[in-house]
């Protein structure tokens, strides 16, 4: 019982100091939310020859690089401007933009790193095409915007959808500023579930790893005719001697003896 115990205080201590952790680290990066409770990030200039910079697959993106914007209620915000002004952004179905763009000069953002400071984007040289596409009026966007795109990931989690930022017009060369918001309801309350959960299976842990053994009692049970033989081994008479204290010799009995005899009488 006490190995049993001793191992669930362990497990117990060792998950309870990695929620600790990780709500700790959560509530650090709460203290960097803006104003609205949002996280925002400014993307490196993106700047290419081509019509188009196209994101393959949204979700697969966001679920390498950014997996807790695709669970609860979170939104995710672009905004996009090109030197011209405000860009196109639009979501559509991965076929669709790749059979609509099959013969247009378009960039493909192979990843976008989430580190400190500006977000790198990685983008892979355009594509060869001579045709024009003009992204207003479409009918394949499921959500489209001009300066900025909002969405809910959650809403298209687990479909392939492709992101296309270009010029309205359709018009070649970008140079494009971006910037990335994420709003997330639910942050603070799971910060203050890690970090009381943490702390009670902490207290669990120390409950179970430091309370006292109590002492172990040893029971015999032989049979009546092993009684003499057990009691030989032990070294008593009897077994109703066990725990007695050993009653010690009765010392000897003293006698005065005269030293010295008085003179005798002339």
């Amino acid at each position: 019982m006490r190995f049993v115990r001793t191992i669930a205080g362990m497990l117990a201590l060792a998950v309870g100091v990695a929620v600790l952790v990780a709500g700790a680290g959560l509530g650090i990066a709460a203290r960097h939310t803006d104003a609205d409770g949002g996280f925002s990030a400014r993307f490196e200039p993106v700047r290419t020859p081509a019509r188009a910079v196209v994101v393959t697959d949204v979700d697969a993106m966001l679920r390498a690089d950014l997996p807790i914007v695709r669970t609860g209620q979170a939104r995710l915000r672009l905004t996009a401007r090109d030197a011209g002004g405000p860009a196109f952004l639009g979501l559509a179905p991965t076929d669709q933009v790749r059979r609509w763009l099959a013969d247009v000069p378009h960039s493909t953002v192979r990843r976008v790193a989430v580190t400190r400071g500006p977000l790198p984007v990685g983008l892979d040289p355009a594509t060869a095409g001579v045709a024009d596409a003009v992204p207003l009026g479409q009918p394949f966007w499921v959500r489209q915007g001009v300066g900025s795109l909002e969405w809910s990931p959650a809403e298209f989690a687990d479909r392939s959808l492709s992101l296309v930022v270009m010029r309205p017009d359709g018009a070649a060369g970008l140079d494009l500023e971006m910037r990335g918001e994420v709003r997330s309801g639910w942050f603070p309350g799971v910060v203050w579930a890690l970090l009381a959960g943490g702390t009670l299976l902490v207290v669990l842990a120390a409950a179970l790893l430091l309370r006292p053994s109590r002492p172990r009692e040893v029971v015999f049970v032989v049979e009546p005719d092993q009684v003499p033989v057990l009691a030989g081994r032990l070294g008593v008479s009897s077994l109703s001697g066990l725990g007695r204290q050993p009653v010690p010799p009765p010392l000897p009995r003293r006698q005065l003896v005269a030293v010295g005899a008085p003179p005798a009488e002339e």
